[in-house]
């Protein structure tokens, strides 16, 4: 029932900026934290960001200062603002949520489909 859904991928130019969104929809308890992970081809998943719910951030050493990952939590959201991007920031860009969906006490990793960005002139 659970559902997360990105957007805002496309083609950038070297040195634009893009910005991802998230939207967590379904049966959703309490998100405990929110990221993004990226793929490009030929290359394992990597972390990108994370977001937990006490508002601390976690960023990969290739993208800190250039990314920031922000969350609307009143609508399940977790945004990822990119800047100053490079060819090497190229991916399929993947939403996960670490969400509560019952009372039970156990939380799920959840993700999105992915969201293609390309950098490249």
């Amino acid at each position: 029932q659970v559902q997360l859904v990105e957007s805002g991928g496309g083609l950038v130019q070297p040195g634009g900026s893009l910005r991802l969104s998230c939207v967590a929809s379904g049966t959703i308890v309490h998100i405990v934290s929110m990221g993004w992970y990226r793929q490009a081809p030929g290359k394992q998943r990597e972390l990108v960001a994370t977001a937990n719910s006490g508002g601390a951030t976690d960023y990969a050493d290739s993208v800190k200062g250039r990314f920031t990952i922000s969350r609307d939590n009143a609508k399940n959201t977790v945004y990822l603002q990119m800047n100053s991007l490079k060819p090497e920031d190229a991916a399929v860009y993947y939403c996960n949520g670490r969400l509560y969906t019952d009372y039970r006490g156990n939380w799920s990793d959840y993700w999105g489909q992915g969201t293609q960005v390309t950098v490249s002139s």
